[in-house]
């Protein structure tokens, strides 16, 4: 069996998807999106699956397709159903396996679970914090929040143009490895993705 990634943000639109593919790139790994809501058509599921260009990783389905762009609580409601964690189940795979969350930890997913309740203990947690004013609350909070619920994997990727002050205090009041940093490209393509895997790779194999 090989290892879980699960990819988190400190909050939504912080860079989760690209990650997800630079990971699942770099280790040829599986990739899974329990939980999209919204955008079915466009899904993170289709985007990493055009970034990735390896051919052994396999793209499973969604346990919950929503079709509202919300939180998947809300999401979920207004689709009419209610999202039950005893029916999101990790495929079954011998390569590692990338896992991908939905907005931030603490996004319900029903009344009384949410994001971080998808998280196992074995899981290596990245983390991605996007450079914004008040990220470095919405960081060390987020890592707080890991390690208040067990977990003891825990990795940074910065999403930005490098903030040296900025990533010093989140390195020193957080003290967790810092696999590397993405830079404001102009876009992201397969290319882009590989060059960054290559970067990462023995980062991502020493947590």
């Amino acid at each position: 069996m090989g290892r879980t990634y699960f990819i988190t943000g400190i909050g939504t639109e912080v860079g989760k998807t690209i990650v997800s593919a630079i990971v699942t790139e770099a280790l040829e790994a599986d990739y899974w999106k329990p939980v999209q809501a919204g955008d079915l058509d466009h899904s993170d599921s289709h985007k990493v699956r055009k970034l990735v260009s390896n051919s052994q990783s396999v793209f499973h389905e969604n346990a919950y397709a929503l079709n509202t762009p919300m939180s998947p609580h809300a999401a979920a409601e207004i689709d009419g159903i209610k999202i039950g964690i005893s029916e999101i189940k990790r495929p079954e795979t011998s390569r590692d396996l990338v896992i991908e969350g939905a907005g931030g930890l603490l996004v319900p997913l029903n009344d009384k679970e949410t994001i971080a309740d998808l998280i196992h203990k074995k899981d290596v947690v990245i983390l991605v914090s996007r450079h914004y004013l008040g990220s470095i609350n919405h960081t060390l909070l987020s890592i707080e929040a890991l390690r208040n619920r067990g977990f003891e994997k825990i990795a940074l990727i910065f999403n930005g143009q490098e903030h040296p002050t900025t990533e010093k205090a989140i390195r020193d009041h957080s003290n967790i490895p810092v696999i590397g940093r993405l830079e404001e490209e102009p876009y992201f393509d397969e290319m882009v993705v590989k060059e960054y895997a290559e970067k990462f790779r023995t980062r991502l194999c020493e947590i």
